[in-house]
């Protein structure tokens, strides 16, 4: 997404200033086709958007077409694949709009489309075996001749004849006879744009694989790659049912017997460019990392076209791994990564960071050894949390699991503010009682970028760690206060003096950080808060003046203590925390109160913990507490209806759970908010987008 400039605007006859969207094919992407194409997406949109009004009520427009690259007019609105990921369960609004899209299609007149290829002009309406029959002719000719001679040797390891789709063409059952119409043939979450305004509220995007025939294969395509949970498919086909009995009833016929042959297809053709995309990835990558990834996507693959390819003797996942291995070892393709491999005496270079010089008890030799073994770890020990991705490795030489961490390279909207290392080496050189990481190392390994290494915190090494997810029992809570009061003994002054000054005031800080990040939200996430009434940031800072909060000294403060930073020990401690990226010094109650906010909390834990505080804490970190800790929820309400809608627009941090959770309950979030605001809530006038935020 790009905004014109006024020049550029001009020669596109449009406004200058809005935004597009550019499509410039994927430098990865691989050499040959890995799908079928009718037309190519130019010709589709400008066909669109000639059609009658009555059809399809948008679609992007296109307006440049170049030798690699498209200009579009840019869509509006939120990807439904973020409102609702992959496998999650979809409300029938939502799939009721998308089978009311899938039969509008059926209204866009043949005369309105481009012509189709010479091969496909002679099928006569209405003959869905010939259709069937075209598409796997189409998927030989377009996807196996092309690709064979870069992978046949994998095809035909994996028992795939070079035949296949001839074969299958050959048995093309009998089918019963609906009409044609334009077809998408990719609808799946990531190409529904959910708009903002509500006019119209859902719209297709990415149509070059558009195509025209038997609208019972659309219906399989948006079935398999919407990624239903199984036990909705029946309701998805009929809600299609029902709405093509409104705009097009023969298309029903025989779809009970039918819609299996369209499946069977779908994923027996899927097979070919998931074989190649996991036989790619070991070009760049060959790690065993990346080969256990390869070798599950392969396996998956497999599996699904086992019964549609007819395949025998279907290979074991070791079988599978030992074959990409000879592929990618015959190909000798690309040159051995630099620095990320220990073959033949090979070093690993790295340089330490100046200000953390490498420690006694975590030699260099430890260092080398850890980046080694991170890029052989397998899947199951990698974790990727919002801001770091985690690489779990078992050195035999020092006697304890570490954790590799890399920053991602995507920041987040709320930033970090303090050296994480800086505050575990106080943490650390203190000797309070407070259960956190060791930083054992932290540089760099060129062209790599940063990483530090740390003490991995769970119990006898088990992978995963255990969190408190559904919350902290009485005692965990207890122990947990009594750890907030060790972290006080950390002198915060040497990780951020200013903080420490007399007359700063920890809680305009706070203020101040909030407004800026609502200013630097990303344009769409602002026109978003705007339509569900959220303030803009001069209305916000405006509105959060009179929330005052007492004096209280300074300490260090964690800063981000969702349940999945705390780690369960098996001592007296109950919890290690982890990830202080987002550490801060200040008021400790803030802690608290985030704390309290951000982990499942009843309102006996709640009390318990507020009243230990009291106990436990010096007077000078509890004085005024009653009356301000109501404050800092309402910031932490208010913070997370901004961060949590960006993160709804933009996609981000999206994997990591507690980011999941967050989102998925958006709506209190959002009526809590505005209500703290004393502002109205103002749903979006689209009602799939006010239901998905629902």
């Amino acid at each position: 997404m790009a905004p014109l400039s006024q020049d550029l605007a001009g020669l596109l006859g449009v406004e200058p200033h809005i935004s597009v969207t550019v499509r410039v094919r994927r430098p990865e992407a691989l050499a040959h086709p890995v799908v079928i194409r009718t037309w190519n997406e130019a010709e589709i949109l400008r066909a669109l958007g000639n059609a009658p009004e009555s059809a399809l009520s948008y679609t992007p427009r296109c307006l440049f077409s170049g030798d690699d690259f498209t200009i579009l007019s840019y869509v509006e609105g939120v990807p439904l694949s973020t409102l609702c990921p992959d496998n999650k369960h979809m409300d029938t609004v939502l799939i009721e709009a998308q089978t009311g899209l899938l039969a509008r299609m059926t209204q866009v007149p043949l005369d309105s489309l481009p012509p189709l290829p010479l091969p496909w002009q002679d099928r006569k309406d209405g003959d869905s075996e010939g259709f069937l029959r075209d598409l796997m002719l189409a998927a030989d000719e377009q996807i196996c001749k092309p690709n064979w001679a870069a992978f046949g040797d994998l095809f035909t390891a994996f028992g795939i004849p070079d035949d296949v789709f001839l074969r299958l063409a050959d048995d093309v059952p009998a089918m019963a006879r609906r009409p044609y119409s334009l077809l998408h043939a990719d609808l799946h979450r990531d190409n529904l744009i959910v708009s903002y305004g509500g006019e119209p509220p859902l719209i297709c995007v990415d149509w070059e694989l558009a195509t025209y025939g038997d609208p019972l294969h659309d219906l399989a395509t948006h079935l398999v790659r919407t990624r239903y949970r199984r036990e909705q498919w029946d309701g998805v086909v009929g809600w299609w049912m029902k709405d093509m009995l409104t705009m097009r009833p023969a298309a029903v016929d025989g779809v009970a017997k039918d819609l299996g042959h369209y499946l069977d297809f779908e994923r027996a053709q899927s097979v070919f460019p998931d074989i190649m995309r996991a036989a790619r990835s070991l070009e760049g990558s060959y790690d065993q990392k990346s080969l256990d990834e390869a070798t599950t996507a392969v396996h998956l693959a497999l599996e699904a076209a086992e019964e549609p390819l007819k395949l025998r003797n279907m290979p074991e996942e070791r079988e599978i791994e030992q074959t990409l291995s000879r592929w990618r070892s015959a190909r000798r393709v690309g040159p051995r990564r630099r620095g990320r491999r220990s073959h033949g005496g090979a070093r690993i270079h790295w340089e330490p960071d100046r200000h953390f010089p490498v420690r006694p008890d975590f030699p260099a030799v430890h260092i080398r050894d850890a980046l080694a073994r991170e890029v052989k770890a397998p899947v199951s020990h990698v974790f990727s949390g919002s801001g770091h991705l985690n690489t779990v490795v078992r050195l035999p030489d020092f006697g304890a699991p570490v954790v590799v961490r890399r920053e991602l390279p995507r920041p987040r909207a709320e930033g970090s503010h303090l050296s994480e290392h800086a505050v575990l080496r106080a943490i650390e050189e203190s000797g309070a009682a407070v259960a956190a990481p060791r930083v054992l190392a932290v540089g760099a390994n060129r062209p790599w970028y940063p990483f530090s290494i740390h003490t991995y915190e769970s119990p006898r090494g088990h992978v995963p760690p255990g969190h408190p997810v559904g919350g902290l029992s009485p005692q965990q809570a207890s122990a947990l206060i009594d750890q907030f009061a060790a972290v006080t003994e950390v002198d915060g002054s040497g990780v951020d003096p200013v903080a420490c000054e007399e007359g700063f005031s920890f809680s305009q800080w706070l203020k101040d950080q909030l407004v800026d990040l609502v200013g630097r939200l990303p344009r769409e996430s602002r026109q978003l808060a705007e339509i569900l009434g959220l303030p803009d940031a001069e209305a916000l800072r405006e509105t959060m003046r009179p929330w005052e909060v007492g004096h209280r000294e300074p300490a260090l403060v964690h800063g981000n203590l969702n349940p999945w930073n705390l780690v369960r020990r098996d001592d007296g401690l109950e919890l290690t925390m982890i990830d202080w990226d987002m550490a801060l010094v200040g008021d400790p109650l803030y802690d608290l109160v985030r704390h309290m906010y951000l982990t499942p909390t009843t309102p006996e834990i709640r009390e318990l913990m507020l009243e230990r505080w009291r106990n436990r804490l010096d007077p000078v970190y509890t004085r005024g507490m009653s009356a301000d800790w109501p404050v800092y929820w309402r910031m932490e309400t208010v913070r997370s209806a901004y961060v949590d809608l960006d993160r709804l627009v933009t996609g981000m941090g999206l994997h990591a759970p507690n980011v999941r959770r967050a989102v998925d309950t958006y709506a209190s979030t959002l009526l809590a908010a505005t209500t703290a605001l004393g502002l109205p809530t103002r749903w979006p006038e689209n009602p799939y987008l006010a239901f998905a935020l629902r």
